[in-house]
């Protein structure tokens, strides 16, 4: 996906001395230092030299005085990576975005004559203040040294326009309902997106289009996503739907019945604990993340889906009922351990008799 981030390709002849990447989604400034890597890389050359410094052990004095010496014979190109973590508000150490007058003269006196092909990448994790000293020194300088991108989640056109671009680059095409199924059992989560789109694109081999079945066979994230589904169907009394995951599980093999009875246990507790959190007067989203830490509000659509759902359950079954419901579960685990009924028809009789009452 070379020069994505900044909208076109990267040429050798284009490469700033600067780059200064702050925001929420930093896996998109990742991606730029590998397409750069790669750039920069030369028949005769077989890598390029790439350091790293985090800002709260190293001094930018120390950084710009590296940054001065000659690179080593065998890799002309150097990129340097610094880190600047946001600092806690209770933390007495200095603020890395404070700057001194004296970093701020030498890193001004760095970029008067910045070493040729060296390039110094700054990235800032999170909201960044623009009265800070790091940001306005950073932003003055001229726009033939450093480019200051912000980088935003993405959602919505943007985040398919992402896929689309990275489906390009992997020389593949995906169905749209592929893409859909993906997203959402992923979210906007850039770095796992990019994973499971390589292995797929390796999965499917010379096959050009990608399918939706292709996403549920291969995905790490299926399993995730159907534990969802079976605690949607709960959330929602559909009971259908319920056996339809239940039958599923039990077609694929190996002691599905501890599967299921984990799922169920976990969807019930889950529930508990949202209500006993409710009852110390938590907020609903930090209930929320307590209960479902892998839904990210940045999620969007899915989040609120998700928030809905969950709240509806809440709503629709008392605290007694719920505790019953988990010694139901407890009874039935002895019940498993102990006889031989057949553990898809106990969790079929389960499922709809907390169901029926819930249509």
């Amino acid at each position: 996906m070379g020069g994505a981030l900044l909208g076109r390709e990267i040429r050798e002849a284009d490469v700033l001395p600067a780059y200064f990447f702050y925001g929420e989604e930093l896996f998109q400034a990742e991606q730029f230092i590998r397409d750069l890597q790669r750039a920069l890389v030369s028949p005769d050359v077989q890598g390029i030299s790439l350091e790293r410094f985090e800002l709260s052990e190293t001094r930018w004095r120390d950084i710009l005085d590296v940054a001065r010496t000659i690179a080593f014979f065998f890799s002309p190109w150097r990129l340097l990576v610094v880190e600047v973590e946001q600092q806690s508000k209770k933390e007495s150490e200095k603020d890395p975005l404070d700057l001194s007058a004296t970093e701020q003269q030498i890193i001004k006196e760095y970029f008067g004559a910045p070493t040729q092909k060296t390039v110094l990448i700054v990235l800032f994790t999170g909201k960044i203040r623009k009265t800070s000293s790091l940001y306005r020194l950073f932003s003055s300088l001229p726009k033939s040294v450093v480019n200051m991108k912000e980088l935003k989640v993405l959602k919505n056109e943007s985040l398919y326009a992402w896929v689309d671009e990275k489906l390009v680059a992997l020389g593949k095409r995906a169905s749209s309902e592929a893409i859909d199924r993906l997203l959402e059992m992923t979210g906007n989560n850039l770095q796992q997106l990019d994973s499971e789109l390589e292995k797929l694109a390796t999965y499917v081999g010379e096959k050009k289009t990608i399918d939706v079945a292709d996403v549920n066979l291969l995905s790490v994230g299926v399993r995730e996503f159907e534990d969802w589904a079976l605690s949607d169907s709960l959330e929602l009394g559909d009971y259908e739907e319920c056996l339809k995951i239940i039958h599923k599980r039990f077609q694929e093999g190996d002691k599905p019945e501890l599967a299921v009875l984990y799922q169920i246990s976990n969807h019930f507790r889950d529930l508990l604990l949202a209500k006993s959190l409710l009852r110390e007067k938590k907020d609903r989203r930090e209930v929320f993340r307590a209960v479902r830490p892998g839904i990210l509000e940045t999620y969007g659509d899915l989040y609120r889906r998700k928030f809905r759902s969950l709240f509806g359950a809440i709503e629709r079954i008392a605290h007694k009922d719920l505790v019953r419901q988990v010694t139901r579960l407890e009874e039935m685990d002895l019940k498993l351990k102990t006889t031989d009924t057949s553990p898809q028809a106990l969790f079929e009789s389960f499922v709809w008799e907390y169901c029926l009452p819930r249509k």
